[in-house]
């Protein structure tokens, strides 16, 4: 009897073949940017209770990447926190 060889056999496709470690993860939660949704609060430095929220306990800005913020709307956080430091206001 000839033995048949199981290396060139094809696998039954489950979704677990097909997951590499390269390949991202398409169930990934994204958060939306909480300054961009409607009726969000105006990003200004004499809104210092919203600017207390993106600075920590040192005195330094959060990232964008731990507090979802967009690009553009981190930019202007940043600009408004700088100007309210100056003043006194934080």
């Amino acid at each position: 009897m000839k033995r048949k060889n199981k290396k060139f056999q094809k696998r039954g496709s489950s979704s677990l073949t097909k997951l590499s470690l390269f390949q991202k993860n398409e169930s990934k939660f994204s958060k939306k940017c909480p300054l961009s949704i409607k009726n969000a609060p105006v990003i200004d430095y004499k809104n210092t209770s919203l600017l207390r929220k993106y600075v920590s306990d040192n005195g330094k800005i959060v990232s964008s990447k731990i507090t979802s913020v967009s690009y553009g709307k981190q930019k202007k956080l940043t600009k408004e926190i700088k100007k309210a430091k100056i003043l006194g206001l934080i």
